[in-house]
């Protein structure tokens, strides 16, 4: 079985200041959400889009241009510390050539070419774009033209902390001598990379906002994947299975020499690989492609691994496709690279139902100064005030380690969030890092003695001033704490703590149960209340000796209000999924207590079970608990006593992640 992962926030005993201390129980710091139950995707891009071509034509007829308001083309737009060294003027594409287009031929990597900014880190990240056809998409719209509809108004949409953005800019660009200053295509009248760059300049602020950055950042922008970063002399010994799982999922790869980038594709050979190799020989390769493809290839790039094939159709595969690709062996691949990033590609960014995708828990947190930014473990005094994070990890990988010792494999990934957007204000990049503690049991905030007096199982490589920190481990089966900091103590910044992890692959049992949802749901995938009731009630019917008559439709109505976690006041398939699973861990809760068979508990019971669910709470809650959901006799039916768990689920959803 794979590694089950579940994460969620220690509680506290007090109420952050400015927050809701109705019963003062659940308080965490900053509001945490699921990225697994928000993934309703198609819904919220049909509305972007409804949204910007509500705004485009308006203007078309109107007959008038647009001029964003918000990104003006003046010099705020540009930079904020110092002027530009040359004289610029803003000008449309049809003011610099006669037949401007969005994308000539298809986009490639010759439409990205360098101007007088410092984004390199950028645009090898768009080069990376041209290779996914899927992804472009994703973040470059298609349909946008300079002839159809045009009314100087394009959009891009980015990921920014869990959710996707889109992005409107005009399409004044500046120019001097009519020429662009930033990014161009190698096509004097192709403007997509151009956009792209403004609408990225526009979510951070400015042009300037753009100078220096790391790849990776720009990758998780255009996929809202998690990165993963390499010293290749510094490796894990599984870094060929690592790369190989990662590809299988999609992942997109980046290695380098120095800072030379090179995009990556990794092919796995062996005996039961796509192809085999004469000789009977095992033989990993990896292929290995500039995206600019006008430098030379490296001198230790490998010979004609083609000679080797025993087929035509693997002949194909090992010929370079185009100019800047070369093959070389893994090994040499290991003596000649110095890094290798990998960003792990989540649902959101990876639609082929084919492809192998990973899942992301994530909370939102944030360091607050003189209360909960206690800086790392050299200041005993304050770190312990740090926001904590509960990860229980459950079950063993099932692949077996070159090393031969099996544990549960986690990528923890800790990002600072606003920090390059907030340069004009003279922010820079807070340097830092994590701690992981194995515990047992406590769902409180560990207290400072337990920091003295305890060594961390795991932590960061090292505290960095980058967006985001990131790393891989393999611990035993138990319950650990995450501990994100800053080095120092009263550095103030929000933050996201996400840990991906592979998705299985769908039951028979997962393909009937979607089948029945898509029935009921019909084409939007999407359910309301009378049809939550009908598919819940169909499906409570398997559940041998329980009484039920079903939920009533004013449950469904509650459950609908509490689980819908995009705002659509509907279920799509993965918050129904959540939904159903919680109902079925809870069924075994409530069939342990009804020890007489009456398919009821006793409010007295009532309190144990919410206990076995993973809720504590105080006597004044569970009084009010008999009174709202008990009947008379005192006594809960199944469809109260989901109700009471569902709502409890809702409030606790501000503190808890489970996948």
């Amino acid at each position: 079985m794979p590694t089950l992962i579940n994460l969620y926030c220690a509680q506290t005993t007090d109420a952050a200041p400015g927050t809701d201390s109705t019963a003062g129980l659940f308080t965490a710091p900053g509001n945490i959400y699921t990225a697994i139950l928000s993934r309703n995707e198609a819904v919220k891009d049909a509305k972007r889009l409804k949204d910007f071509l509500e705004l485009r034509d308006k203007y078309v007829r109107k007959k008038v241009v647009f001029k964003d308001p918000l990104f003006p083309a003046d010099d705020s737009s540009l930079y904020f510390s110092q002027k530009f060294p040359l004289k610029l003027v803003w000008k449309r594409p049809s003011e610099i050539c006669s037949n401007p287009q969005f994308i000539v031929g298809g986009a490639n990597r010759t439409d990205i070419c360098q101007g007088d900014l410092g984004d390199c880190w950028l645009l090898a990240a768009i080069a990376c774009l041209t290779l996914n056809e899927t992804l472009r998409y994703r973040v470059v719209p298609p349909d946008q033209s300079f002839t159809e509809n045009y009314a100087g108004i394009f959009h891009f949409q980015f990921w920014r902390y869990g959710e996707w953005v889109d992005v409107v800019v005009d399409d004044r660009l500046p120019t001097h001598n009519n020429r662009l200053v930033f990014t161009r295509s190698g096509n004097k009248n192709e403007f997509w990379s151009a956009l792209l760059e403004k609408a990225y300049a526009k979510l951070h602020g400015s042009y300037e906002a753009l100078k220096g950055g790391n790849t990776l950042e720009a990758m998780e922008d255009f996929t809202g994947g998690v990165t993963e970063f390499y010293e290749i002399t510094d490796a894990p010994k599984e870094l060929y299975n690592i790369m190989k799982k990662a590809l299988e999922r999609g992942s997109l790869m980046g290695c380098s020499i120095d800072v030379s980038v090179l995009v990556l594709k990794l092919y796995y050979v062996s005996l039961a690989a796509a192809y085999s190799l004469k000789y009977d020989t095992r033989i990993r390769l990896v292929r290995v492609r500039d995206p600019w493809g006008t430098s030379a290839p490296p001198a230790c790039r490998s010979g004609d691994w083609t000679a080797l094939a025993t087929s035509e159709e693997d002949r194909k595969r090992l010929e370079p496709v185009e100019a800047g690709e070369f093959w070389m062996g893994f090994e040499m691949f290991q003596q000649t690279f110095t890094k290798l990033e990998i960003c792990n590609l989540t649902p959101d960014a990876l639609q082929d139902d084919q492809m192998l995708k990973w899942t992301v828990s994530v909370m939102e947190g944030r360091w607050v100064r003189g209360c909960s930014a206690g800086g790392c473990r050299n200041y005993p005094d304050t770190f312990w005030t740090n926001p904590q994070y509960r990860l229980l990890l459950t079950e063993e990988d099932d692949d077996e380690p070159d090393d031969g010792e099996k544990g549960c494999t986690v990528v923890v990934a800790l990002m600072q969030k606003g920090r390059r957007r907030e340069r004009c204000t003279g922010a820079t990049m807070h340097t830092i890092g994590f701690a992981i503690y194995e515990m047992q049991g406590n769902k409180q905030h560990l207290p400072k003695d337990f920091f003295l007096y305890t060594a961390s199982k795991a932590r960061c490589k090292s505290y960095i001033n980058l967006r985001e920190v990131t790393e891989r481990f393999c611990l035993s089966p138990g319950e650990y704490v995450i501990v994100p900091s800053t080095f120092d103590p009263n550095k103030e910044s929000d933050f996201i703590l996400r840990l991906p992890k592979p998705e299985e692959e769908e039951s028979e049992e997962e393909k009937r149960f979607r089948a029945i949802f898509q029935q009921i749901a019909g084409d939007d995938m999407q359910i309301n209340a009378k049809e939550l009731k009908s598919v819940l009630n169909k499906e409570l019917m398997k559940f041998k000796g329980l009484k039920t008559e079903g939920f009533t439709l004013d449950s469904c109505r509650s459950m609908i209000a509490l689980m819908d976690t995009d705002g659509t006041g509907r279920l799509n398939l993965e918050e129904f999924k959540h939904l159903w699973s919680k109902i079925q861990q809870w069924k075994v809760i409530f069939t342990r207590y009804d020890k007489d068979k009456s398919s009821t508990i006793s409010s007295f019971e009532m309190r144990n079970a919410v206990a076995d669910a993973g809720f504590q709470l105080n006597p004044q809650l569970h009084d009010i608990i008999a009174m709202r959901y008990a009947s008379e006799h005192l006594y809960l039916d199944f469809d109260s006593y989901i109700c009471c768990l569902v709502r409890l689920e809702g409030m606790f959803s501000k503190c808890t992640i489970n996948i």
